[in-house]
């Protein structure tokens, strides 16, 4: 496989752009319709409508009782994953659990020169649900990322939902990492229905506050419908990372970075900005050897041919404009002096910087969440922290001072929208005094 290399100076940066730039995935009509009917199913009908799909889509049968994890099922699967295994996954969780804590955000108030009080209250939610894809596969690290920063909120009820396997259990090294991010209860439920489940609730699992994790287009497409009956993190689209690297950075390690985010999927996104041509050539060629080696290699060849590209700028600041104008969920700056370019860096979800930080340390173990804005969207959007659990109200309490000096303006106002019960709401308080004239009141 040759992977493309592009340069800047025959095609111009805005032609580059929209060559390489993929906007936020769109919803499919007909998955839109199939995920509908599954919704309103689970709505309707609840744990059977839970059970019939679990037995059609995942090939389980289970028994109503069998859809929450019991506490005996969790000690097993804690007994079923090596200590070595746990020991990774505890001090991953440490050091996210670490990170997260920076995040915290606190209630304030303050007075004005009137003696009125405003502020903002922050208060965690009450119920955060997780979405964890399973079946064959297992997703320790995602348990991690989405339950941690839920618990350093404060939030009371953190729930997973995460698919059975074809032994009617949930994956044990799942479970061992619900344990570390301090999950409250496990339902062995995955897919559209899952996300249904947690937005409206059944018999056995309760209704959340907030569906956070990913998934598959049905998933994806479940969160959209639910959106405004529950909060959601985002709509994750298929993994991407952007190498910024100049005559300093090593082909091979440039290559092993590329094909560590091509092997995800056949739509992930792999892309290397460098304004040496020697380098961009050694790297075509680190890509092809590697990736002879790969277990994975039909998928990352695939993701590489469709999506991949190695560009020739004319220098590191157009490098730059690059980035910002892919918006990249990761970015790694493969450069001498990485800190020289991290002001200019306007729009990415996580920045790695230098020559031994590979964006795999962020997926895993560096602390900061791996839960991040895709498809451009980290123009507008931030990694899933500790601030998606809570939520701010405003806190106002006027004094009489305070309504005084405030008449004149609320009632220009309130004139100029024409809403004149507005105004009157304010000037009875000042025209009756502290006490009003109710018969309660005098």
């Amino acid at each position: 496989m040759n992977l493309r290399i592009l340069r800047v100076e025959e095609l111009g940066v805005q032609s580059l752009l929209r060559q390489l730039e993929r906007g936020a995935e769109g919803a499919d009509e007909t998955v839109t319709a199939q995920v509908r009917a599954i919704i309103e199913d689970v709505r309707q009908r609840g744990d059977r409508a839970l059970l019939e799909y679990t037995r059609r889509f995942d090939g389980v049968t289970l028994s109503p009782q069998a859809i929450r994890v019991t506490d005996e099922e969790r000690r097993d699967a804690e007994r079923a994953v090596s200590l070595e295994i746990t020991e990774a996954l505890r001090y991953a969780a440490r050091r996210i659990e670490a990170f997260h804590e920076n995040q915290r955000s606190v209630s304030w108030f303050v007075y004005d020169e009137h003696g009125s009080l405003l502020g903002m209250k922050v208060t965690p939610i009450d119920r955060a649900g997780l979405y964890i894809p399973g079946g064959s596969a297992a997703y320790p690290s995602t348990v991690l990322m989405n339950g941690l920063p839920a618990k350093v909120a404060g939030v009371p009820e953190r729930i997973l939902c995460s698919p059975p396997g074809l032994d009617g259990r949930m994956n044990p090294v799942v479970l061992t990492a619900a344990r570390l991010a301090g999950v409250t209860q496990c339902f062995k439920v995955g897919g559209a229905q899952a996300i249904a489940a947690m937005a409206y609730g059944t018999e056995t699992i309760p209704r959340v506050d907030k569906v956070v994790g990913p998934g598959n287009r049905y998933v994806a497409s479940a969160k959209r419908l639910v959106f405004g009956q529950v909060g959601i993190d985002m709509i994750a689209g298929p993994s991407e990372v952007v190498v910024v690297a100049d005559h300093t950075g090593e082909a091979s390690w440039i290559a092993a970075d590329l094909l560590a985010q091509a092997e995800h999927d056949v739509l992930a996104r792999a892309i290397c900005l460098t304004p040496s041509a020697e380098l961009a050539e050694a790297v075509r060629g680190e890509v092809s050897r590697q990736l002879k080696e790969l277990p994975r290699q039909e998928i990352a060849t695939k993701a590489l041919e469709g999506h991949g590209a190695v560009v020739v700028t004319r220098d590191l600041s157009e490098a730059i404009e690059l980035v910002n104008g892919l918006a990249p969920e990761h970015l790694e700056l493969m450069v001498a002096d990485p800190f020289a370019l991290l002001p200019d860096v306007r729009h990415a979800g996580a920045i790695f910087l230098g020559r031994h930080t590979p964006e795999v340390v962020g997926d895993y173990v560096a602390g900061p969440n791996h839960v991040l804005p895709t498809g451009g969207t980290a123009r507008f959007s931030s990694p899933l922290g500790v601030e998606d659990f809570v939520k701010r109200s405003n806190v106002i309490h006027y004094s009489r001072a305070g309504l005084d000096a405030a008449w004149i303006r609320l009632r220009l106002v309130a004139g100029a929208e024409r809403l004149d019960a507005h105004a009157r709401a304010a000037q009875v308080r000042l025209e009756q005094g502290d006490h009003g004239s109710s018969p309660t009141a005098r």
